[in-house]
């Protein structure tokens, strides 16, 4: 399972929002090149990046930002927020960033999902972010009234390279991931599964990198509040999803 150290992007500042709530922000540093770096240096296989002006409003301020940390280390960088017109998903690309995370415009245009993965294969994931199980859109400000699993079965055949599934309900808060979903998407599609939200100690990527279902298991876990508050290290984390391998 790989770990996915996130960098969430508000005003050009490294923040983290406690359960999606842009009003309860916690600001971790005002330099996210060098955030990504630290993360890079110590070997994770990702580095993932939101931008949550941008999911918010569609307007991809932080993309400067963006294009530096993809060009700053090697390691791949997946990028969600914002990303709802075949322009914005190209400019990301084309900065240098490995795979885009669509969202919102995967609810409102699925079609442009499959565009974009048949254009780019294996660099476009499908992003849903979810209450209970009910998906939510537009920077988890807005309901859908769609369901997770009937979603994921709409793009089961559309060509993305993952899916990325981040628990709203306990996001931002260490509680504890969302197994009962998890283990469920397993069994349910053939898709990559990767894991986000309520993250807060190692046992919970122990628990993770160890959930399978059929055989199938989870790619890989965004983890970001618990690696700025000093739950755990980047290196301890990325031992301990790679544990059960």
């Amino acid at each position: 399972m790989d770990l996915f150290p996130s960098i969430d992007l508000r005003d050009g500042r490294c923040v983290r929002l406690t359960q999606g709530d842009f009003d309860r922000e916690t600001v971790y540093g005002d330099d996210p090149v060098g955030q990504a770096r630290v993360f890079a240096d110590a070997g994770s296989p990702w580095i993932h990046v939101v931008d949550l002006d941008a999911a918010r409003t569609g307007e991809p301020v932080n993309r400067p930002i963006v294009a530096a940390i993809a060009g700053s280390v090697g390691t791949p960088v997946q990028v969600g927020g914002g990303v709802r017109h075949e322009e914005a998903a190209s400019a990301l690309l084309d900065a240098g960033v490995a795979r885009v995370v669509v969202g919102t415009a995967a609810l409102e245009q699925p079609d442009l999902v499959e565009r974009l993965a048949g254009r780019w294969p294996g660099r476009v994931a499908l992003g849903l972010d979810v209450r209970g199980r009910e998906v939510a859109v537009r920077g988890w400000v807005e309901g859908s009234g769609r369901q997770l699993l009937d979603v994921v079965r709409d793009f089961e055949e559309s060509g993305v390279a993952a899916v990325v599934v981040t628990q709203i309900e306990v996001d931002g808060v260490g509680a504890g991931p969302d197994l009962a979903t998890y283990a469920e998407l397993l069994a349910e599609t053939e898709l990559e599964v990767v894991a986000s939200g309520g993250v807060g100690s190692l046992d919970h990527l122990r628990d993770l990198a160890a959930l399978e279902v059929d055989g199938r298991e989870l790619a890989g876990v965004i983890v970001g509040r618990a690696l700025y508050d000093g739950s755990f290290s980047i290196d301890d984390a990325l031992a301990a999803t790679t544990s059960a391998d």
